[in-house]
């Protein structure tokens, strides 16, 4: 086998650098725009109310403030998401599925996401019926979770191509 036929090494984590960061940055505000707009323009219109997820970050620490949860929910979007596809989904996917391409990767990612906000934090946490017992919303909250991935994803793809 030729040097030219085999795979390049390519690391499990990211450099962690000023460019790193920035690239978490625009991931999660590209993704968590594009969030926000599924769930306050289009799913309205598609099931009748938006989604509210600072709703169940209310529920989950029993908070009073809306204004706080709206926060916490767009830090966690906009950071901790990122991060998370960064240091987790991308790592395990490079492990277990190295050949699987991008779209499916930040697919995989948002299902991981809805999992966690709709199955984790509503049910385990705030007690609400498992993926709210799969109503209309609980689909629209996929989609977004799916738009939300598939935006880091590529973000990140996109940064990294311009290295």
């Amino acid at each position: 086998m030729s040097s030219m036929d085999m795979p390049r090494h390519v690391p499990l984590f990211p450099a962690l650098d000023g460019r790193l960061w920035r690239t978490i940055l625009l991931a999660g505000l590209a993704a968590d725009l594009l969030w926000e707009g599924w769930a306050r323009l289009i799913t309205p219109m598609l099931v009748g109310g938006p989604l509210e997820p600072a709703a169940l970050v209310q529920s989950v620490f029993g908070w009073q403030s809306r204004f706080a949860a709206e926060v916490v929910h767009a830090l966690v979007g906009v950071v901790a998401y990122p991060i998370g596809y960064l240091f987790v989904a991308r790592p395990l996917q490079r492990l277990l599925l190295p050949t699987l391409p991008l779209l499916p990767t930040g697919l995989g990612f948002g299902i991981g996401l809805w999992v966690f906000a709709l199955y984790v934090m509503a049910h385990l946490i705030a007690g609400l019926p498992p993926f709210l017992g799969f109503v209309p919303l609980a689909w629209a909250s996929l989609a977004g979770h799916l738009i939300f991935g598939v935006t880091v994803a590529l973000v990140v793809a996109w940064r990294e191509a311009g290295r």
